[in-house]
Formats: structure tokens, sequence, C-alpha cells
């Protein structure tokens, strides 16, 4: 006789959104994680009474007001709003490309109009050297989108950072568009929610798994529950695609992520959650403030004390956590492969991030799993 209906593997927000559905639906479900703590890389780790990310800043945003009333009925969201600095060279600019961003790039830009026609001639500038050619590399594409000043200051060095590779050895549709702004606004996303959970995501995750059975420091595959058709009627596995498979058909590549934490001894350290440095002269890409995820006004400074995260992007080897796909021609056609492979598994639900080979921000991965039907097994 099962015990349960589903086994779920892994507790990130795939895995614990599934869970309580299924709850809700009242099925049961026991949920397994390799770590020691539950949450995947939403979770966080309390450090001088702050939230810290530990797995990079975790930014929740969408224009789905169903996924927006769904979490916050789990745990109220604050009101934080996502206003990244790029420094380069010491010189700060305001992100997304806006005309803040376009006033500090040419003094002498003071409107849109203005701001319009020096990104044009640069773009067509840019044009005119590929003679009616497509562009080839992410290089190309950029400064045929906004220009080579743009390029050369807040994409050329911080992508190369990225992805450990010139901008000319990366393929041209990394960056299909750039977000240009012709006005005054600094808040990095155009959708209509966004915020943190009040008290860290943690506690979105407890709410989520609530009353649910969950197990950590349980390697799936090194554990009784690889033999899961014992224990439950279906398995939703949220590892990676390709480990499931035991790598059958070869290695899915991946680009990861080294953070250095630390606590600094100010208030304040950097005026802002995200500073992304977009010169070589750093080896971050960026450095992340955490307070300011969840302290306004008066009560940063009434923690004495801060705490940030620099992160360093970093070629993927055996054994790192595995962050954001290589979408190239080869780790496509091999993860479609795989895919094939996934519809075949009858009884096993792969989702999320690592099970499909796609990145995803937060609200989408809700979003699909509140998509889902519970039918009575």
């Amino acid at each position: 006789m099962m015990k349960y209906d589903y086994l779920i593997v892994g507790s990130g927000l795939y895995g614990a959104t599934f869970a309580y559905k299924a709850k809700q639906a009242g099925k049961k479900v026991l949920v397994i994680d390799k770590r020691p703590y539950l949450g995947g890389n939403v979770y966080c780790e309390q450090i001088e009474g702050i939230n810290v990310h530990k797995y990079g800043a975790h930014i929740f945003h969408t224009n789905n007001k169903d996924v927006w009333d769904f979490v916050n009925s789990i745990v109220e969201f604050n009101r934080y709003t996502n206003c990244p600095v790029a420094n380069y060279k010491g010189e700060l600019y305001n992100l997304p490309f806006n005309m803040n961003t376009f006033n500090r790039m040419w003094p002498d830009v003071f409107t849109p109009k203005q701001a319009q026609i020096r990104i044009e001639e640069q773009k067509a500038e840019a044009l005119a050297k590929l003679g009616g050619n497509e562009p080839q590399n992410l290089e190309e594409q950029a400064l045929c989108l906004v220009g080579k000043d743009i390029f050369n200051k807040l994409i050329k060095e911080y992508t190369e950072k990225q992805w450990g590779r010139d901008c000319k050895e990366l393929p041209a549709f990394i960056i299909k568009r750039l977000p240009v702004r012709m006005v005054f606004d600094n808040n990095y996303f155009n959708d209509k929610y966004q915020g943190i959970p009040i008290g860290g995501y943690n506690k979105l995750i407890a709410g989520l798994l609530k009353g649910i059975d969950c197990k950590t420091n349980v390697d799936f595959f090194n554990s009784e529950y690889l033999d899961w058709r014992n224990i439950a009627h279906k398995l939703v596995y949220t590892g990676a695609l390709d480990e499931y498979f035991n790598y059958s058909l070869g290695k899915l590549d991946w680009r990861t992520v080294r953070f250095k934490t630390r606590i600094e001894n100010t208030p304040n350290y950097q005026g802002n959650a995200v500073v992304n440095y977009t010169s070589h002269n750093e080896p971050y890409t960026r450095v992340i403030e955490h307070k300011h995820f969840e302290m306004f006004g008066q009560e940063v400074y009434d923690c004495p004390k801060t705490v940030i995260s620099e992160e360093y992007s970093i070629n993927y080897t055996d054994g790192m956590e595995p962050y954001y796909p290589i979408n190239d021609d080869r780790n496509n056609a091999l993860a479609r492969e795989y895919h094939k492979l996934a519809e075949k598994e009858k009884g096993v639900i792969f989702g999320g991030r690592l099970a499909q080979y796609k990145y995803y921000d937060m609200a989408p991965i809700i979003e699909e799993v509140l998509s889902i039907e519970f039918p009575h097994l």
C-alpha cells in the first residue's frame, strides 16, 4: 500500500508550491531535499538580524494578480522596488537604461529627443559597419541596439565577466533586446507587482510546506527513495535533468556563481541593495547589500551593521551549484533529447529550472504550478 500520493524531490519554489497545491487537493505528500534546510535557492540565512539571500538576490515581480495574491496569502510582501546601480570605474549609472543614465553618460543630453538622437546616431554607425549583414555575435547585436557608449561602459565587460568569454565569442541571441526608457524611472521591472516577503523567503517556504512531511539531508540518488514507486504514486522531480538519467546522453553545461559574504561594521555600506560592477577592474559582477531588501528609512540605521555579498560568475564543475543553463546549440539540442526521455517516464513530473533546463524567474514558476490540475490518483 502506497504511503504517499507524491514524492517531491527538491523544496525550492516549484517543489514547495506543488506540495502546497497537492495538500489542498487532499493528497499526501513527502518532500525531500539534499540540503540541510528547505527552500532551495530562495533560502535565507540570518546574520546580524538581516535576512541574507544565500544563493543570490531574489526579487519577486509579476504582472499576474493571481500569483501576487497567492504569495501574499502565504506571507505579506513589502514594497521593495528594484533600482540597481551600475558602477563603471567609479562612475555611477542608473539601470535600466533611462534618462538618468543618458544624462550621466552624455552631460549635454537633457531631453528624450536628445537621447534618442544620440542613440540612433550610434546605432546607425554600428549598422553601417555590418554592411547589411545580420549581427554575428553579442557585441555586434548590442551595438546595433544601443550604440557604442552604453555598450562599452555598461554591457561589454560586465557580460564578459558573466560568461567568461569575449563578447565577440558569444552568440547574438543572448541579447535579443535591451530596454531603453525615455523617462526618468529607475524601477528595473515593468511588472505591476513587486516586493520581498516580510521576514524573508523562509517564511514563504514555511507557509507553503506547513503540515507537509519534509526530510532534509536526503540525496535522492543515494537513498531509499530512489525506488520511489514503492513509496508514492507519482514523483515530482526538480533536480538536474541530465542527472536523473545518469548523464546517459552526456552532461548539460551550466554557468554558476560564487559568493563572498561578509559583515561590514557600518549601517549602510553602499546605499542600495544591488550595485553592478561593469568593468574588469573588479573581478565580481555585483555587490548585494541584503538589508536594503527589507529595511527602509530609519530602519537601515537602527541595525548598526550590514551584510554584503560579492558575486563572482564562474565556470561550473561537478559538485558546484548549477545556476544558468548555457543555451547554445549543443546544449539546447542535448536538452531536447533529454526532454524526449522525460516524456516517456511514466508517473514522473519534471518541474523547475534544473529539471527543465530553463532559466526561470520566481513568479512564472509559481504560475506554472498553479495551473496544474490535481486529478484523483
